[in-house]
C-alpha cells in the first residue's frame, strides 16, 4: 500500500533541498571569487594547510616551526613588527597576502548545506517511508539517495579537514543530479520486485553509496588537481595564466593530488565490500555467486581500475598527473555503470524504472 501524501511530501522537500543547494553553490562560488583567503598558486603545500587552518579556527598567527630556535629580540613566528600595516590585524599571515577575519560567504555556504541536507535527506526518507521500504528500488531513487550521501559525506569530512573549497564542485554535482533525476527519471512510488527484498538491499547498497560518495568528491579534487598543475607549470614557464584567477584560492597541485589519493583509498575497501556482499546476495537470490551480469562486470571492472590506481600510487611512485589520469579513469567507470549499465543494459539488475 503506497502513502500518496507521503509520497508528495517527498517531492516537496526534495524540491526545497534544490532551491537551498542553489543557494548554497552560489555562496561557496562567492567564496571562491575572493571572499575567502588568498593562497598564492606556489605556496609550499604545508603552508597551504596551515593557512587554512589558521582560517578556519580564526586565528591570526602562524604557528612556529616545531623546533625552530628562537631569535633574541626579533618577533615570534606569524607575528608581526610592531608598527606593520598588519600588526594585530586578526587573520594577518605571511606578506603578501590578505586574511580576512571569517570567510562569511564560505560559513553561509555550509550553513545552507547543510539545511539542503536536511531537506534532501527528509525527502529520502518520506520516500521510502511511502512505499514501507528502502529508498532505493529504482533510478530516480538511487539517484536522490546517492546524492544525499555525497552531500553527507563531504559535510562530515569538513568536520575533520577545511574543505570547504571542494563546495562548489561538490555541491554543483548534486544539484544537477537532483534536477536529473526529476526531470528525466522520476518514477511514482511503488513496491519492491521480490528479487530486492533481502537485508542484503540495504547492506550492499548503503556501502555502494558511501563508497560512490568519496569516489565524486576524490574526482573533484582530481580536476581541481590537473587544473591547478596545468597553472603552476604556465606561471613557471613565465606565462601566467589571466583565466580561472579563482584556483589562487585553492591548494597546490599536491595537496589536492594527496586529498584524492587520500579520499579513493578510503572509498576502495567499501567497494571491495560492495562487491563482496553483491556477490552473497547474488548466491542467496539466484543460487550463484557470479552471474556475469553486465552490473556485476562493471563493479568488477571499477575494483580493477581503482586498485590498479593505488597500486601505482603506493608502490610504483606514479603521482601528480598519472595518478590523477587513472583516477579519472575509475570514475568514468563508476558514471558508466550508473548512467549507462543500470539504465540501458538488459540483464538481472535492471531494476531503473525507465522506459
Amino acid at each position: 500500500m503506497i502513502d500518496e501524501q507521503l509520497a508528495q511530501t517527498s517531492n516537496v522537500l526534495v524540491y526545497s533541498a534544490m532551491l537551498v543547494y542553489t543557494g548554497a553553490l552560489g555562496a561557496f562560488a562567492a567564496d571562491l571569487s575572493g571572499h575567502g583567503r588568498v593562497l598564492s598558486a606556489d605556496a609550499p603545500a604545508a603552508d597551504r594547510v596551515a593557512d587554512r587552518e589558521l582560517v578556519t579556527a580564526g586565528a591570526g598567527e602562524r604557528p612556529a616551526e616545531p623546533g625552530a630556535p628562537a631569535t633574541p629580540g626579533a618577533p615570534a613566528p606569524g607575528t608581526p613588527e610592531s608598527g606593520s600595516p598588519t600588526a594585530g590585524t586578526p587573520g594577518s599571515g605571511t606578506a603578501g597576502t590578505a586574511v580576512p577575519p571569517r570567510r562569511k560567504a564560505a560559513g553561509i555556504a555550509v550553513s545552507l548545506t547543510w539545511l539542503a541536507f536536511a531537506l534532501h535527506l527528509g525527502g529520502v526518507v518520506a520516500r521510502g517511508l511511502s512505499a514501507h521500504r528502502p529508498p532505493w528500488g529504482n533510478m530516480y531513487e538511487f539517484t536522490i539517495t546517492g546524492a544525499v550521501v555525497i552531500t553527507g559525506v563531504f559535510l562530515a569530512t569538513l568536520l575533520r579537514r577545511d574543505l570547504r573549497y571542494l563546495g562548489t564542485f561538490v555541491v554543483g554535482p548534486v544539484l544537477l543530479s537532483l534536477g536529473l533525476a526529476i526531470a528525466v527519471l522520476y518514477t511514482q512510488s511503488a513496491q519492491l520486485l521480490p528479487a530486492l527484498r533481502s537485508i542484503w538491499l540495504v547492506i550492499h547498497v548503503t556501502v555502494a553509496f558511501t563508497a560512490s560518495a568519496l569516489f565524486t568528491i576524490g574526482f573533484s579534487a582530481t580536476v581541481l588537481q590537473l587544473v591547478q598543475d596545468r597553472r603552476e607549470r604556465a606561471t613557471a614557464a613565465g606565462r601566467p595564466p589571466v583565466r580561472g584567477r579563482f584556483m589562487a584560492l585553492l591548494p597546490g597541485s599536491g595537496e589536492l593530488e594527496r586529498t584524492a589519493y587520500r579520499l579513493n583509498a578510503v572509498a576502495f575497501p567499501l567497494w571491495t565490500f560492495t562487491v563482496m556482499a553483491g556477490a552473497i546476495w547474488a548466491e542467496r537470490s539466484w543460487g550463484r555467486y557470479w552471474n556475469w551480469d553486465p552490473k556485476e562486470v562493471w563493479s568488477f571492472v571499477i575494483w580493477v581500475v581503482y586498485a590498479g590506481y593505488l597500486h601505482a600510487r603506493a608502490t610504483r611512485g606514479w603521482d601528480g598527473r598519472r595518478a590523477a589520469y587513472l583516477g579519472l579513469a575509475g570514475f568514468a567507470c563508476v558514471l558508466f555503470n550508473f548512467g549507462v549499465v543500470n539504465v540501458f543494459f538488459p540483464g538481472l539488475h535492471a531494476y531503473s524504472g525507465v522506459g
